[in-house]
């Protein structure tokens, strides 16, 4: 149904389009049709594959602000090391991110010209087992923690690289993990083997459904100017690259990576060995879900027990992906799903703040990089110093 960028991660962020007419996007050579129960079906197994990490990844986002704020890289969530902390866009980092986003995704559509297609694919699956196998056993990580009784022998390890010594010694890895982060590891091994070894559909939506959640939590907007600017500028990316050339297309069609989430439009009829997919990109779950999940974190700065914004802008993302369905589906054509997701998301939550007499609060809530908040502590500690 889709095809768009993704993230958590460089690469995948590259793509944005919506794509799949049916089956025509993915099997040009099959001459099936849908049955209307198997479409439903898959349109309607994606926006809810679609929701999932939105929901969970905003959730996760607030735990991840509130234990940054503390200073802390270690909690609920399974961090363990400052390099799995939280990276914040700023209005600069959005104003640029089109345009870098559009050489990326032209690099690879010449790439998909020049060179074969089999030894890319070969490439870049074994970069994405890698990406996929950390990125599922860091979503996986709460969950672990629930399972397993108090009573599991849960140790604590430590992977430490340094360079030099003595004085100039600097430290080049330092990871901290225990016995649970272990199973989780191998437990992702496990699906990435199988993704590396099948391609099969379900391994591809677990790693693409850990992709995207690690990128909602993970990827912080730091206020909502900078989403608007974000989310303008991949609207415009995104309906140039998808109406005004076939580079979009091409490059998701031949793009094998967990960069998108697929599900069989004919899995009552062939089961799971189904292959005649719809599909949606992982950017349009990843881009409006950083924005929504921005939305939530500002609703609990309100202290007022309500999650309004939260829930306008998760209710405005389904209607919109709505209608990027019902128009694909209606006209048989590749969509940008940001042309319909953007105006919604961005939207709907305009409007409640207008009805609410909170628009200046909402555009004035700002959320602090690590980098400059260290900096103002330090300058603070400075100036008390020179008192």
């Amino acid at each position: 149904m889709a095809e768009v960028e993704p993230v958590p991660v460089p690469v995948p962020e590259a793509l944005n389009a919506t794509d799949s007419n049916g089956t025509e996007a993915l099997n040009a050579t099959a001459k099936f049709v849908a049955t209307p129960e198997g479409t439903a079906l898959a349109y309607g197994s994606l926006v809810f594959m679609a929701l999932l990490p939105i929901f969970f990844g905003a959730l996760r986002s607030v735990t991840c602000s509130k234990s940054k704020e503390l200073g802390e890289n270690d909690y609920d969530s399974g961090f363990r090391n400052a390099s799995d902390m939280p990276e914040t866009i700023t209005g600069r980092d959005a104003a640029r991110f089109p345009i870098i986003a559009s050489c990326t995704l032209f690099g690879l559509y010449l790439f998909f010209k020049v060179f074969s297609q089999e030894y890319i694919n070969l490439l870049l699956s074994v970069y994405f087992f890698g990406l996929g196998v950390l990125a599922l056993s860091h979503t996986m990580s709460p969950l672990m923690s629930r399972i397993f009784p108090d009573s599991f022998p849960n140790k604590q390890y430590q992977l430490l690289f340094t360079q030099g010594s003595g004085e100039a010694k600097e430290e080049i890895v330092n990871y901290e993990f225990d016995t649970k982060n272990l199973v989780c590891l191998l437990i992702s091994s496990v699906v990435g083997v199988w993704y590396l070894l099948k391609k099969h559909w379900i391994a591809n939506n677990l790693f693409g459904l850990a992709f995207a959640l690690n990128g909602v939590e993970l990827l912080h907007l730091n206020n909502v100017s900078t989403g608007c600017i974000l989310l303008g500028g991949l609207f415009v990316y995104d309906v140039f690259w998808v109406f005004g050339t076939n580079v979009m297309v091409t490059v998701a069609k031949s793009f094998e990576a967990p960069i998108k989430l697929v599900f069989p439009q004919d899995l009552l009829e062939r089961g799971l060995e189904a292959s005649n997919f719809a599909m949606l990109g992982l950017g349009d779950i990843v881009i409006p879900g950083i924005f929504i999940a921005l939305l939530l974190r500002f609703d609990v700065s309100l202290k007022k027990n309500s999650r309004t914004y939260f829930y306008s802008s998760f209710l405005a993302y389904i209607f919109g992906l709505g209608l990027t369905i019902f128009v694909m589906h209606t006209f048989k054509h590749a969509q940008p799903a940001l042309l319909y997701l953007v105006p919604a998301c961005i939207g709907f939550p305009v409007l409640v703040a207008l009805i609410k007499g909170e628009l200046t609060e909402m555009f004035r809530y700002e959320e602090t990089p690590p980098e400059e908040e260290g900096a103002k502590e330090d300058s603070s500690e400075s100036e008390k110093k020179d008192q």
